[in-house]
């Protein structure tokens, strides 16, 4: 079986992510993606008439995200006619799966050269009509698998774990302090592109999202974003979120403790990563920055939903050979603190090697992009420290994860 080779990775800054208030969030999300395409091509020589597929993750595939954004951000990056576009939808997990999914066709035979990664442009998606939660009202499904809103589910596992508010508000505050000391040691600059309007002028080149002077103090007055949503009305028989998690958990009197500064901020952006054969890029001169080494994808309870990251991990480090030992640094994304939180005391993790330059609570979390983006993230903080072996992953919606092993060459 062929090798997976990572050549390169970049990223939008994030902004923002609501009409009028971000800088991202007048710029029609294929140009959002087509900025980080475009970047990605020149900066590597890419010949895009060689580009076996564009793979781009995207949560809310519909108005100026649906259609395939994948080839349409293509076309309008200026890639060749030849390189075609599919767009993927694994929720919060979508740019990983896209890039896993990349380097599956490679390390297969069947692709030479894959752009892979994701997109989302939250100002787009909150100003259109539809499910605004997890729950459908399928009936049907709503019976085999009770599923609250993932907000709750926070909550919830928080509550079930013994994770308490102080807690999580710490972690947010030490996201907050990690991610203000990357920007202001420019950790984030190879990877940075800034978006243009149409007409030229600068939309954004930096990350809107982090606030820096966040205190403990400051954080312990928010009020707990979703208690009111728990006992919300979900249809005409008055089926709250409440109801949905009694049936699996009776017993429980849940504790919320999540709020706007601990969880993931909402956000635009994208970003992308290139992946070749061995063969392609020896013959195309195109230096290697590292090499996919494992991938998995795991499913684990849709009631709880936030917690297949560990079972994914366990599952691409089996097929490493590896256990957490020969890892280095990670990247998990911070959808909620209690994420990161649960997964580090699951997998026995060194929380000083976790989310080392801040994470979503600090920097945002733009659902389609956010996997491709911390990958990047990840590999350019083991060149700058020197380390080897990175792994990657993030929850999303449903109770799955995917999860990305790479290794420095």
């Amino acid at each position: 079986m062929s090798e997976a080779w990572i050549i390169d990775a970049a990223r939008t800054p994030r902004g923002i992510g609501k009409i009028g208030k971000g800088g991202l969030s007048e710029v029609h999300p294929q140009r959002i993606l087509s900025t980080v395409l475009k970047a990605l091509a020149t900066r590597n020589g890419l010949n895009t008439a060689d580009v076996d597929d564009v793979i781009a993750g995207c949560g809310s595939q519909w108005g100026k995200q649906g259609w395939c954004i994948a080839r349409m951000a293509a076309l309008d990056a200026g890639y060749d006619n030849d390189a075609p576009g599919m767009s993927l939808d694994r929720f919060c997990g979508s740019g990983l799966t896209a890039v896993n999914l990349a380097a599956m066709g490679i390390m297969s035979g069947m692709q030479q050269l894959v752009v892979a990664g994701g997109v989302e442009s939250m100002s787009h998606g909150s100003t259109l009509n539809g499910s605004r939660f997890m729950d459908s009202g399928n009936l049907h499904l709503r019976e085999i698998h009770p599923q609250p809103h993932q907000g709750v589910c926070a909550d919830l596992i928080a509550t079930l774990e013994g994770i308490s508010r102080e807690d999580v508000d710490a972690l947010a505050l030490e996201s907050q302090r990690r991610a203000d000391h990357a920007i202001r040691n420019g950790h984030f600059d190879r990877a940075l592109v800034p978006v243009h309007h149409d007409d030229g002028r600068l939309a954004l080149d930096r990350d809107e999202f982090p606030r820096p002077g966040t205190t403990m103090e400051g954080l312990a007055q928010l009020k707990p974003a979703f208690a009111a949503l728990y006992g919300y009305p979900l249809d005409e028989e008055g089926t709250s979120y409440k109801a949905l998690v009694e049936r699996r958990f009776p017993d429980v009197k849940i504790e919320h403790i999540h709020h706007a500064g601990n969880s993931s901020g909402v956000v635009d952006g994208a970003g992308a990563v290139v992946l070749a054969s061995p063969e392609y890029a020896k013959a195309h001169g195109l230096k290697p920055r590292a090499r996919i080494r494992a991938m998995a994808t795991a499913g684990d309870s849709p009631e709880l939903m936030l917690n297949a990251p560990a079972p994914a991990a366990r599952k691409a480090l089996r097929l490493a050979g590896m256990t957490m030992k020969d890892v280095d640094l990670v990247e998990i994304n911070e959808a909620f603190a209690v994420v990161p939180l649960k997964f580090m005391r699951e997998m026995d993790v060194d929380p000083s090697i976790v989310n080392v330059n801040g994470g979503a609570m600090a920097l945002g979390h733009p659902i389609g992009a956010t996997g491709a983006i911390i990958l990047g993230t990840l590999l350019d903080e083991m060149e700058r420290r020197d380390v080897n072996v990175g792994l990657a992953t993030l929850c999303a919606a449903g109770g799955m994860a995917p999860a990305t092993i790479i290794e420095r060459m």
